[in-house]
């Protein structure tokens, strides 16, 4: 009998999919993990770790499964919390979902699992794994859930063929109101229960609130820049050869001071992100300001007045070599290799058709429309029909 450990987060997904793997005949250990243990930054009794951890314990005991807590709320700060305040400070938006998964529950927690005996490590992910033989190996494939709604394999680009082959997605082939269903029949705790919203294991949290234990407030201008400023002028570019060319679709806008008006006063760009709406506090505008970029060495915001605003738009993006992952090592492109795909560069976003252009010092992704809010520190995820294919940090 194979030996299963399920990461209960006390959610109903990750309940339905301990079930499961009960009823397809494994044995199953469900281990909860406590990654966070701060509640002032957390909103209002938000998925405090307590509710959630006692949720999880109800399921196990309803399914008859052992079960215990492990507590990584050392590796989490470390791992995420830090990496988080560093990129932030930076002026980068980092996901820390994505990260989550690669650096905690699919490498940390996974340990644990293999350290107890399993031979298989679960979660309530929607997605899916295939698998097939080539040159005699196996080749493991990360395909999207089946409910189109919920497809979670964009948080799971990050991972390997290493920690693929030691993972089951029990839920990836139903729709959520199947999962529900199915914990209701079962008379499941968390049957009803809202699905956790805000940072991976910590829950509902006040961004700035959050990032001010470390970076301090510092007072700063909000800009605006006119849609029609020479910066986003059409010029007839040519180009000497392909790179030159790459190296313009996905070349970031530079503002300054003089390029607009100052609207407005923030409180620390590292706060802000591309594209963000809320928080600006700046009224009187025919269309709502957007931020267009963040620039934390000299803490100025610059917008752009409404969601069409060019300030907004870039062609393409660039990942530096030692950030671009392939799930799918065996379809890794070369120097000089281009190829078709569809990719995101946000969760539920949907795929866009793009190329990659592998180079000696990175990889590009150009797409066919211009994309908005291409932000630094977001992952970019190419995909094949239905697989994920690989990522990276966009840089």
């Amino acid at each position: 009998m194979k030996k299963v450990v399920v990461g209960l987060s006390g959610g109903v997904d990750s309940s339905v999919s301990a079930y499961l793997l009960k009823e397809q005949g494994y044995e199953v250990i469900g281990l909860f993990m406590k990654n966070w243990h701060d509640d002032s930054v957390t909103i209002s009794d938000e998925c405090p770790w307590l509710d959630d951890s006692n949720d999880a314990m109800m399921v196990a005991d309803k399914l008859g499964i052992p079960f215990q807590t492990v507590d990584l709320s050392e590796q989490y700060k470390e791992r995420i919390v830090d990496y988080m305040f560093n990129e932030y400070e930076k002026g980068r938006t980092p996901n820390p979902d994505v990260l989550c998964n690669r650096e905690i529950k699919f490498d940390v927690f996974m340990k644990i699992a293999l350290s107890l005996g399993a031979d298989y490590v679960a979660t309530g992910h929607y997605c899916r794994k295939a698998e097939f033989k080539k040159d005699n190996e196996t080749v493991y494939q990360l395909l999207s859930g089946k409910d189109n709604n919920k497809d979670q394999s964009y948080f799971l680009c990050q991972l390997t063929q290493e920690q693929l082959s030691k993972t089951l997605f029990p839920i990836g082939e139903l729709q959520k109101s199947e999962v529900r269903k199915i914990a209701a029949e079962q008379d499941l705790v968390t049957a009803e229960k809202k699905d956790s919203q805000g940072l991976c294991f910590i829950g509902k949290v006040r961004l700035p609130d959050f990032l001010q234990q470390k970076l301090k407030p510092k007072e700063g201008v909000i800009v605006e820049v006119p849609a029609d400023h020479d910066t986003y002028a059409e010029d007839d570019a040519s180009f000497n050869n392909q790179i030159a060319q790459l190296k313009y679709l996905s070349k970031k806008f530079n503002y300054q001071l003089e390029d607009g008006k100052i609207v407005g006063k923030h409180q620390g760009a590292h706060y802000f992100t591309k594209g963000q709406r809320k928080g600006l506090a700046v009224g009187g505008t025919p269309e709502p300001l957007f931020v267009i970029d963040t620039d934390v060495d000299e803490n100025v915001i610059y917008t752009g007045q409404g969601k069409d605003h060019p300030g907004i738009y870039r062609q393409g993006l660039f990942i530096s070599q030692d950030e671009v992952h392939w799930v799918r090592r065996d379809l890794a492109i070369e120097n000089g290799e281009e190829l078709k795909v569809k990719a995101r560069i946000r969760y539920r976003q949907p795929l866009q058709d793009a190329t990659l252009y592998q180079t000696e010092n990175g990889m590009y992704v150009i797409f066919e429309e211009p994309q908005a809010s291409i932000t630094e520190g977001q992952f970019v995820a190419w995909y094949k029909n239905e697989e994920l294919l690989g990522s990276g940090v966009i840089s």
